[in-house]
């Protein structure tokens, strides 16, 4: 496999690889152009937006500023709000479904690097080297139609949020979270169920 074959299978990849360098190149200069563009510039910023994302409904808003990695990793269903202020690391895929409400500082990470000092460190790097000096691997992860994610909710890689689903301001969303509930904290848990969904569902 090659390194952008390991990146979305979730194996360690070398992230300095020149696949990855070019999407980040392409990334930054779309993200200029955006950020230049006056509030009222919704048509030339929609242009931007079908250019920097894998791909993207209709009536959707992304508040500046707003910074991603490779933006053709993230994928955007139709009425999507993502207010100002947002970080989307999409090393591997960001997928996010219709009707979708994203607050300010929401903070969404696909990457990651091993817990284990031994793992985590590249065996024999050298300074002169290309790689970088530690591994890293990248996780999906998806939010579902109707959601409504809270003002500086992170959200870690591997993590999907059911449909309908509401997360608490500031929570830190660890492990996956089921449909129709509100879930809340360090580490992000249900505390109830809403839109009619039972408790033992």
């Amino acid at each position: 496999m090659n390194e952008l074959e390991k990146c979305m299978a979730g194996e360690w990849y070398d992230c300095h690889d020149e696949i990855f360098l070019e999407y980040k190149n392409n990334a930054r200069a779309l993200l200029a152009q955006y950020h230049a563009l006056a509030y009222h510039q919704k048509a030339e910023k929609t242009e931007i937006l079908k250019q920097l994302f894998g791909s993207i409904g209709s009536n959707v808003s992304v508040g500046t500023p707003f910074l991603c990695d490779y933006g053709k990793n993230i994928q955007l269903g139709t009425n999507v709000s993502i207010n100002m202020n947002c970080t989307f690391v999409d090393c591997n895929k960001i997928e996010i479904g219709d009707n979708v409400l994203i607050a300010s500082n929401v903070q969404i990470y696909t990457a990651a690097h091993p817990v284990e000092l031994a793992d985590r460190l590249t065996p024999n790097w050298q300074p002169e080297s290309s790689e970088y000096f530690c591994r890293t691997y990248a996780l999906p992860v998806k939010i579902g139609n109707g959601c409504w994610i809270g003002g500086g909710v992170i959200i870690l890689p591997g993590v999907t949020i059911g449909n309908g689903s509401v997360i608490g301001a500031g929570s830190v969303v660890t492990k996956d979270i089921p449909a129709n509930c509100v879930a809340v904290g360090n580490p992000c848990k249900v505390i109830r169920k809403i839109n009619g969904a039972k408790e033992n569902e």
